[in-house]
This record gives C-alpha cells, sequence and structure tokens, in this order.
C-alpha cells in the first residue's frame, strides 16, 4: 500500500477552506501539523464543540487519529466532517480507503478508492496511489484475475514503477 503527500494536502486544503477560522480551529492545524497529535484532536473538539469550524474540525480529527494509527476513529472523524458540510474529495477517500485497508475492509477500501480516483481534485500523485492501493486491495480479496489486470493497466501506465514491475513479474510466474 502506498502513502504519499496525501495528508499534506488535505492539510492545505482545509487550511483554504476554514478562511480566517476561529483560534482553537488554528491551535489545532498548527499541533497537527507539529506532529502533536493528542492535543491536535482536543483542540479540534474543541472548536466542534463551539460550534467553529465543525467540518474542516472533524477532517483535522480524522488526519490526527490517522496519524495515531485510530483508523476506526479516523473513519467515523471522517464521516462527521462529511454530514457537517467538508466536501468529499479525493484526499479524503484515499485516506479513508488506506484505513479501511488497515481494518481489513479490503471491499470498502475498494469502493473509497474507486470514489476517490473520480473526483477532480486529485493529483497525478495522488491517482497514482488510489489506483496501486485498489490492486493491493484485490489482491487482499484473493481476487487475482482482477488484481492482475488491474497491475498490467497500472504498469503499462506507469512503466517507471519498480514495485508494481516486480508484483507483474510475481503474478507472470503464477
Amino acid at each position: 500500500m502506498k502513502k504519499t503527500g496525501t495528508i499534506f494536502l488535505l492539510l492545505v486544503c482545509c487550511m483554504i477552506l476554514s478562511g480566517c477560522g476561529k483560534i482553537e480551529y488554528k491551535t489545532g492545524m498548527e499541533h497537527l501539523k507539529s506532529g502533536e497529535y493528542e492535543t491536535a484532536v482536543e483542540r479540534f473538539e474543541k472548536a466542534i464543540d463551539e460550534e467553529r469550524n465543525i467540518g474542516d474540525s472533524y477532517c483535522g480529527v480524522a488526519l490526527a487519529k490517522w496519524e495515531m494509527k485510530d483508523y476506526e476513529g479516523a473513519i467515523e472523524a471522517f464521516q462527521s466532517a462529511l454530514e457537517n458540510g467538508s466536501e468529499e474529495t479525493g484526499a479524503i477517500d484515499n485516506i479513508l480507503g488506506a484505513c479501511k485497508m488497515q481494518l481489513g475492509d479490503y471491499k470498502g477500501a475498494l469502493e473509497a478508492y474507486e470514489k476517490g480516483i473520480q473526483k477532480e481534485d486529485c493529483t497525478e500523485e495522488m491517482l497514482r496511489e488510489m489506483k496501486f492501493n485498489i490492486i493491493a486491495a484485490y489482491e487482499k480479496l484473493e481476487d487475482w484475475e482482477t488484481a492482475k489486470a488491474k497491475l498490467a493497466g497500472y504498469v503499462s501506465e506507469y512503466p517507471d514503477d519498480a514495485q508494481a514491475a516486480k508484483e507483474a513479474e510475481f503474478f507472470s510466474t503464477r
């Protein structure tokens, strides 16, 4: 499973969407950026309690929980963010897919990745990451034919990916 700059991109989007924001939200963002995840969650939750930047604050909670490897908490927080006005972006779908992969919900991960690659906000790097992770999800589901077909498409689209090339070589021996 690949993970690249999705977290950073989502942070930037949250900052842009929040505009001026309020103190608790801004403090939460500062703690999130500096890796103080538990404190970030506290600040974001206080912003939520004060009914300030609710959707974006839930996104902040989700990102902090993702970084703390609390995948169920991250999923719940993203769902709350979407219920409170945050836009469903490719970055959110990508992280939701990654959380679901970590929890063994490979079908849920596939759904998230498939939705994510349809979003207009995706960078080329994010698209590449999600397409690779779709292959990994099919492998986890032991759907070898689909994984093999997706991998062939991926390798033709990204011939410079050494990890995928090794994977394709492995599949050719099966």
